[in-house]
């Protein structure tokens, strides 16, 4: 029999990790009592998960810690229809096509964070498109529809908001999505015994939809649980940067970007972020935030949120490829990255560029540099050069350089033949590749 872990509970409430709970004292027993079986779900909106996503796959693997049973539901059938919860608008409807494209690569995604082979808490992998379509519509409306009160529906916040926007409203096939969430609970209820539903704050309606449902459809007590939404305490979205959003693909978000977004957290949050993304336990995050405090310069917990969550993300070599990368750069010691490093910086690490070598012939480096905004005007490249405060690849450059770019840009001074890596001042940086 599997060991529980009692006082699991009392840890998520430690790390402020649950927003709100069904059930009262009920839910408490209930997880305390024997090993159960939850479930959270994630819809295929894009062909990658990004960073929100992250507290809810963790929080599987918490419980699976402490000895309960996670499943990860894809939604087939849910993402092509479109969670309205708290957005502004309609969703774009994607087609089935594309929809079964995106299963496939974050069924993978998720398979990385619970442990599939563990014996009696083992993890599961489902798809709700495996029953939803199987439903004919009359069976839906009769079987589930019936159990829902439209009057209760429209009241829940999340509707609500759409339908009080001016000028926007709500489609019925997105007002339709909280009966098919709840379908999944009442279903993953019968055919896998999954008492728990666990996801954001937002999904608190959808959530308790399906424990409604359940009850009505098996006489079923099930449990909901929500974790906060995470926010930034500078009031900016939390997952997004100049760039865009930050994703748990590699190919997307590479995993240097990855390292140096959280390696930029702010003081005022990373302490907290700590307590989210990290197995760390409570007792040695509070240490850390002590030695900070107490400490004189820069704090710790920046550095160890960025390993800690690339680690559990993208895995050890990837971190250390992102060490390396970050190392190499304030160092300018750039003959220790890999062409996989500079592959990384020119996806997303770093401004680039690509250029055909035959351009450069006779181009004053000033409009170069210039011209990738490396600096607002020619005359500050000028300036830069005069000091010789912009090197190429690791060499100081002067006005002497300035009508001679084809020669700064050699192919014999070219990383792995092609990446030039210009640097003006302490700061700032272009990466070229020139073909």
């Amino acid at each position: 029999m599997t060991a529980i872990d009692t006082n699991f509970l009392q840890e998520l409430q430690d790390r402020g990790l649950i927003a709100q709970m069904t059930g009262g004292e009920a839910i408490v027993e209930h997880l305390n009592s024997a090993s159960r079986t939850l479930y959270c779900g994630f819809d295929p909106t894009a062909d990658s998960l990004h960073i929100g996503s992250l507290v809810p796959l963790l929080m599987l693997k918490r419980f699976q810690l402490a000895g309960h049973k996670p499943i990860a539901l894809v939604g087939g059938a849910t993402g092509l229809i479109g969670d309205p919860s708290f957005k502004a608008q309609e969703r774009k409807l994607n087609t089935s096509d594309v929809v079964a494209d995106w299963v496939s690569k974050l069924k993978k995604q998720v398979s990385q964070f619970i442990d599939f082979e563990c014996g009696q808490n083992a993890a599961e992998l489902v798809n709700n498109l495996d029953w939803v379509g199987k439903l004919d519509v009359l069976t839906f409306l009769r079987d589930v529809g019936k159990h829902f009160s439209v009057n209760n529906m429209i009241n829940k916040e999340s509707v609500k908001q759409r339908i009080e926007r001016e000028g926007e409203g709500i489609s019925f096939t997105e007002f339709t999505y909280m009966l098919l969430q709840s379908y999944d609970f009442a279903e993953l209820y019968v055919r896998n015994n999954c008492t728990l539903q666990i996801g954001g704050s937002d999904q608190w309606g959808n959530i308790t939809g399906g424990i409604d449902l359940a009850r009505r459809m098996h006489s079923a007590q099930v449990f909901g649980l929500t974790m906060p939404l995470v926010t930034k305490s500078d009031g900016t979205k939390f997952g997004k940067t100049e760039s865009g959003t930050v994703w748990l693909d590699a190919a997307k978000t590479s995993p240097y970007a990855f390292y140096q977004f959280w390696l930029n957290t702010a003081d005022a949050d990373v302490y907290k972020f700590l307590r989210y993304f990290t197995f760390l336990t409570v007792e040695q995050i509070a240490l850390i935030e002590a030695e900070d405090a107490a400490r004189q310069g820069k704090p710790e917990a920046q550095r160890i949120l960025a390993e800690e969550v690339t680690k559990i993300v993208h895995g050890e070599s990837a971190l250390l490829g992102a060490q390396r990368i970050t190392q190499a750069l304030f160092s300018d010691e750039l003959s220790s990255l890999s062409e996989s490093d500079f592959m990384q910086l020119q996806q997303d690490g770093l401004p680039s560029s690509r250029i055909q070598r035959s351009s450069l012939v006779g181009l004053p480096m000033t409009q170069l540099l210039a011209d990738v905004e490396l600096a607002a005007s020619g005359k500050q490249i000028k300036d830069a050069l005069a000091k010789n405060a912009v090197s190429i690849n690791g060499v100081a450059k002067g006005l002497d350089d300035n009508m001679n770019v084809a020669a700064s840009f050699a192919p014999g001074l070219a990383f792995f033949g092609c990446f030039y890596l210009v640097r003006l001042g302490k700061k700032k940086c272009h990466l070229f590749c020139v073909e």
